[in-house]
């Protein structure tokens, strides 16, 4: 399972990249296994603001639903729209194409109580 150095982790299986207050949000390549062939995104529209933690997009998929929280708290200023109609895109590209929304990052410190790449991947059990 892929687990990239770069990026920041949620337990709930979310990861973040920053980019100058900019946090762009994922689910990650361990989350989309387990939920296997994805058929079904639902996004939250730009300018909803989240706290972190808070109910944010929805993944569907042959075996089941998951939602998706926002790891950070922040204002959508873009969501991933290509997955509205090709939601397997995640399933091929979790950490690059498969992103699903960006928030404009309330507190850029928030990042700091995230998951680090070796901390995350000790809290996937090995398949």
């Amino acid at each position: 399972m892929a687990v990239p150095q770069e990026l920041f982790y949620a337990k709930t299986h979310e990861w973040v990249s920053l980019d100058e207050g900019i946090a762009t949000v994922g689910i990650t390549d361990f989350a989309q296994s387990q939920l296997s062939d994805l058929t079904f995104v639902e996004l939250p529209e730009v300018g909803t603001e989240f706290k972190a933690g808070d109910e944010a997009a929805v993944v569907e998929s042959v075996k089941a639903a998951a939602d998706i929280y926002a790891p950070v708290a922040g204002e959508v200023v873009e969501i991933n729209s290509k997955l509205e109609d090709a939601p397997e895109v995640i399933n091929k590209d979790a950490f690059g194409a498969g992103w699903l929304f960006k928030l404009k990052m309330a507190n850029e410190s928030e990042v700091d109580n995230m998951l680090d790449a070796d901390s995350y991947d000790e809290l996937c059990p090995v398949e």
